[in-house]
């Protein structure tokens, strides 16, 4: 049997696994945020243009404030 090192475990959230998810998430807000969901949500939703783009500026907004968070934050050097 193996013991577990209790240094070993991060509890603060700040994991390299975090981390890179963190800024996983805002590359794809970023980026597909306002390009495939809003032709989702007008294609297959058959909701209106103007509600699809809206929802993809704000998405990319989203995308935009969790890339400064993370790099107001230093998560990623």
């Amino acid at each position: 049997m193996t013991e577990i090192n209790e240094t070993e475990i991060e509890v603060s959230g700040e994991s390299k696994f975090t981390k890179a998810m963190f800024l996983i998430i805002s590359v794809f807000l970023i980026f597909v945020g306002p390009t495939y969901i809003p032709f989702l949500i007008a294609d297959v939703a058959n909701a209106g243009a103007v509600a699809a783009d809206v929802v993809g500026f704000l998405l990319f907004l989203a995308g935009i404030g969790l890339l400064v968070f993370v790099l107001r934050k230093k998560l990623v050097t």
